[in-house]
């Protein structure tokens, strides 16, 4: 894997004395406040929003087979999937890029659990595919292959978006779905790539003459030397990325790959 380094010929900022910086970090902040204070509001009016009854008897396949979509929840009131895009036949390398990066930064699930909620992962593609590429990636999320349900869970929609469902005894609702930058809430690299200097380096910001942009949108912003960044890490410590398949199958754009 190549992590080329920022330059040290890339520009910096005014160097100014502490308290200049202070004031202007304290101007700063108003507008950091007013922004979580609107993501408050936001998600308080998320809370207000009616729902539609899924078929709770939905299929998905599981470690052990087909499986309702109520037994998805583990017991829990709440349940968040994340349709995960897949390339049926292709080797690791050639998976989406996009869903990688995004669905891979959920690893922490005991607090989701402790407020009777389940995260899972329904997969495009076939249950053995798709959780070898799970196990090489080292992810610990509940994994399903939605590809035989997928025209009845995504309801004209399409993979590469989280949904939130509720269960009412043996009824099943979703409550809300979302896609494209709203990924952005799975992933902690990003929010912390924003408090740096150089942001996220990728070519659609706004940030100042000279600021090193070296990603673009197409998915190269999640991709090095041909493969998911991630995956590199992971051949290194001697995993097998083996998906079972002949690498034949067809790759289709990202469903991440636009800003």
């Amino acid at each position: 894997m190549n992590d080329e380094p920022t330059t040290d010929a890339a520009p910096l900022p005014t160097v100014v004395d502490r308290a200049h910086w202070q004031a202007q970090l304290d101007d700063l902040l108003v507008r950091e406040k007013a922004h979580t204070r609107e993501g408050d509001a936001i998600a308080a009016a998320r809370r207000r929003l009616p729902m539609v009854e899924v078929d709770p008897t939905i299929e998905v396949v599981g470690p052990h087979g087909p499986v309702p979509l109520l037994e998805v929840f583990e017991g829990r009131r709440q349940l968040i999937a994340y349709f995960h895009m897949w390339h049926a036949g292709r080797p690791a390398e050639g998976q989406c890029e996009g869903c990688t990066f995004f669905n891979g930064q959920v690893r922490e699930l005991s607090y989701l659990h402790s407020r009777d909620v389940t995260y899972a992962t329904f997969c495009q593609g076939p249950y053995e595919e798709g959780v070898r590429y799970r196990d090489f990636m080292g992810w610990d999320m509940p994994w399903y292959s939605a590809r035989d349900s997928a025209e009845a869970l995504l309801a004209g929609r399409w993979f590469g978006m989280q949904v939130c469902y509720l269960r009412h005894g043996d009824q099943v609702f979703e409550t809300y779905w979302s896609s494209g930058r709203a990924a952005e809430a799975l992933s902690n690299t990003y929010a912390l790539l924003d408090m740096t200097l150089y942001g996220r380096q990728e070519t659609w910001e706004n940030s100042p003459s000279g600021w090193p942009q070296r990603f673009g949108t197409d998915g190269d912003q999640f991709r090095s030397n041909g493969r998911p960044t991630a995956q590199w890490s992971r051949l290194e410590a001697g995993r097998s990325d083996d998906l079972g398949t002949n690498g034949t199958g067809d790759a289709a754009p990202c469903c991440h790959n636009h800003h």
